[in-house]
């Protein structure tokens, strides 16, 4: 099944969204922002960006950080998510623990790699996470 086909407008805000959001990293060790923004599929748009922490293990990418505050303002579907680092020659893609998190709430994501200039590239969870393990392996989709 594909992923649904985002309005240029939708897509244009969802993009800008996510390099908004970015600025507003806090990423003191890494020196590396990263924004997110995540199209819910009533038309809301969720931001989240990067949290650092010094014990690193308890740092928060931006992804995950927007699903979780889609998840308590009670969004539990979504259309797409525009992502963006400081990264300017080529684009970027969630980690794979992200991913992973993404694909919690299904595998028909858009997915826009954003450049810093605005640019991005359209691709999709599947094509970025293929074989997942995913809720329906436990019996609960």
């Amino acid at each position: 099944m594909a992923a649904q086909a985002i309005d240029l407008i939708r897509v244009k805000e969802l993009v800008a969204k996510c390099l908004e959001a970015r600025k507003m990293a806090y990423c003191p060790y890494s020196q590396f922002p990263v924004g997110a923004a995540i199209l819910t599929a009533d038309g809301a748009i969720i931001t989240g960006c990067n949290v650092e922490n010094a014990s690193y293990g308890l740092t928060v990418c931006a992804e995950r950080t927007a699903i979780q505050r889609a998840v308590v303002e009670g969004h539990r579907s979504f259309t797409a998510i525009a992502v963006t680092c400081d990264i300017k020659d080529h684009f970027v893609g969630p980690c794979g623990a992200c991913r992973q998190v993404l694909m919690e709430f299904g595998g028909q994501w858009v997915v826009y790699l954003t450049k810093p200039d605005g640019s991005y590239r359209e691709t999709s969870l599947e094509e970025l996470l293929p074989l997942p393990f995913s809720p329906r392996h436990l019996g609960k989709d």
